[in-house]
């Protein structure tokens, strides 16, 4: 079938179908919640890479010479565990569909799936996967061209699994869908329980705005009505940019531990995820600083970090936790502050660690993420979006977001046939604002894996300046530590 992908290997096609949810449904329509509309039409992706363990060669199966037997068992598990876990799941089977208000919900009529089988002629530590637009961008992780899920599995030349997935950020934050791989993990064992650990909920009368409702000014500052916003300006009056582009990094745990020492000070204590976020933004500015040219000095960096609401909204209610535990869908916020250039750059870490708490301090409560849903609602049908994803980063000053993934369940995602020995998001979402996403390392010593999405030059300038800190991902230390 069809061959994708460039650089230094190929990826050919060698099945596409629909896996649907093994049981009917009757078709029936999903609502957005509030918080769902916050998020633009764009995909996430997610992958997982496996070894070819010894322990696969002794599933119950029998094999021929080019193992295409256990190849096949191992996709029909795959497919099977995805077909009965999309019976919970059914969001993910469903399409989006615009209704007549001009919103998009989700019509559940169990669609399907689309499922890709391919193969690599790479071996897996031959992957360079600190460079994920080159290794991992149209080759292993799906394009998604229709329903909210796509997914794919490539074999690698060395008989290692590469299962991948993308979907609609719509539907679904990175906690849904944490839930959503391991309860697909689970129900792909051979040892596997009648329930998945993880029921999903779809009441969206979780999110209901208030009447009357309340809104506190910070969220205009936050948020802001895409009719509000200036048109794009034509191709032709764009000035050339430079490129933002991905890659992946491996972050020390004693380098964690030191950056957070040095971010706290006067007895408080910085969270690992504050001072990362302070440290990010202080070479960004850094960076930019570098660059500017006269009469450019008062550059504004901007820094959003996402804020999960599901506990925020249980505001220690025990019984409203454990419902909003299983909750499918977006409950996020993106708190975001912003400083001249100049500024981030002379003062310490512990100052601009402090200004990271601070911003953040607005978003962690349930009375902001109340007051996100009635600000939503204020303004339907005109979608909102996070002030931090607009304005000019040529004009203005670079701006991106941190999003943590420290929940990430790559040592969860066990489909029968071993842990993965690496797992990362990926998401070169195409805007003009950069994306960063810190990940446990699959290793388990509390080390960092490291997705960055940033200015081509801000990169270089990161690596330059602290090489100690942003190493680049290799096989080397991840597999010697995983055996």
């Amino acid at each position: 079938m069809g061959v994708v992908g460039k650089g230094e290997f190929r990826v050919r096609v060698t099945k596409e179908e629909v896996v649907a949810a093994a049981l009917p449904m009757q078709e029936h329509w999903l609502a957005l919640s509030n918080l769902d509309l916050l998020l633009p039409p764009v995909d996430v992706g997610a992958f997982f890479c496996y070894e070819n363990y010894p322990s696969i060669s002794s599933l119950t199966v029998s094999e021929d010479n080019n193992g295409t037997t256990k190849k096949s068992h191992m996709v029909g598990t795959l497919k099977n565990a995805l077909a009965q876990v999309l019976v919970s799941y059914y969001a993910f089977a469903g399409e989006v569909v615009n209704n007549s208000m001009g919103e998009p919900e989700v019509l559940c009529n169990n669609r399907g799936v689309d499922f890709v089988e391919a193969e690599a002629d790479v071996a897996l530590q031959s992957l360079n996967l600190y460079n994920p637009d080159e290794s991992v961008e149209g080759k292993l992780v799906p394009r998604k061209k229709h329903g909210v899920l796509a997914v794919q599995a490539t074999w690698l030349k060395c008989g290692g699994l590469v299962v991948a997935c993308t979907f609609d950020h719509r539907i679904a934050d990175a906690y849904s869908t944490n839930m959503f791989l391991v309860s697909w993990a689970e129900t792909a064992r051979p040892d596997n329980k009648p329930t998945i650990s993880a029921q999903p909920s779809f009441r969206r009368s979780l999110l209901i705005p208030r009447r009357p409702p309340s809104i506190h000014p910070s969220l205009h500052d936050m948020y802001v009505p895409i009719s509000n916003l200036p048109p794009p300006s034509p191709p032709e009056a764009e000035p050339e940019s430079e490129p933002i582009i991905s890659r992946i990094y491996s972050v020390n745990s004693e380098q964690l531990n030191r950056l957070q020492t040095l971010a706290s000070s006067d007895g408080v204590k910085r969270t690992k995820l504050e001072s990362f976020s302070a440290f990010i933004w202080k070479m960004v500015a850094s960076a930019s600083a570098v660059k500017t040219v006269k009469g450019e000095e008062r550059f504004i960096a901007k820094m959003g970090v996402v804020v999960d609401g599901r506990k925020r909204l249980s505001n220690g209610d025990e019984k409203k936790e454990a419902i909003m535990s299983s909750y499918f869908g977006n409950v996020l916020s993106i708190p975001y502050g912003g400083e001249t250039v100049e500024k981030l750059v002379e003062k310490p870490l512990t100052w601009v660690a402090k200004q990271v708490h601070e911003f953040l301090e607005v978003a962690v409560t349930e009375e902001h993420f109340l007051g996100l849903i009635d600000w939503v609602e204020q303004h339907r049908p005109v979608p909102g979006l996070s002030r931090i994803y607009c304005g000019s980063t040529k004009e203005e000053g670079p701006a991106f977001v941190v999003s943590s993934g420290q929940r990430f369940p790559e040592s969860k995602v066990d489909f029968g046939w071993g842990k993965p020995v690496f797992a990362s998001y990926h998401f070169p979402w195409g805007g003009d604002a950069g994306y960063v996403m810190p990940m446990p390392s699959p290793s388990g010593n509390g080390d960092w894996l490291v997705y960055m999405h940033l200015l081509k030059g801000h990169l270089e300038f990161m690596e330059s300046q602290a090489p100690h800190f942003f190493r680049p991902f290799s096989w080397d230390s991840v597999l010697k530590q995983c055996h």
